[in-house]
């Protein structure tokens, strides 16, 4: 009875880690993962194609990203041995697994924007809250 909230909160902290739900959404909860992600499905892809591909995204936060996912085994970096360097990105087999979680969340978001004709640019709108 000694513990407080600290006990309650760390239990609570345990059941939400092994939630698959959870993990999914950790793994996936970047926009610019997403976004990543989109590209690659398409097939391999050097850095400067993903930059340009990815737009608003900085060097930075998709070197950031790339690393996080190479990390989370979604990503596949391949460094060619050149100058300059070449790099190019694949999914991996659990990246590639992806596919219908993102096809069935633009089939969603597609059938969201047509019910509520809410079609505008939401990224602008929650940026400004």
């Amino acid at each position: 009875m000694g513990q407080g909230n600290g006990g309650k909160e760390a239990v609570m902290e345990q059941e939400h880690a092994s939630c698959p739900a959870e993990t999914a959404i950790s793994l996936l909860g970047s926009k610019w993962k997403l976004l990543i992600l989109r590209e690659l499905f398409k097939g391999m892809r050097r850095f400067g194609e993903l930059s340009r591909n990815v737009p608003g995204i900085s060097q930075k936060m998709l070197t950031q990203q790339l690393r996080q996912m190479e990390e989370d085994g979604l990503v596949n970096r391949k460094i060619y041995p050149e100058v300059p360097p070449r790099v190019e990105y694949s999914l991996t087999e659990i990246g590639s697994s992806l596919k219908p979680v993102l096809d069935a969340m633009h089939k969603w978001g597609a059938k969201y924007m047509m019910q509520t004709g809410k079609t505008e640019d939401f990224k602008a709108k929650r940026s400004v809250a």
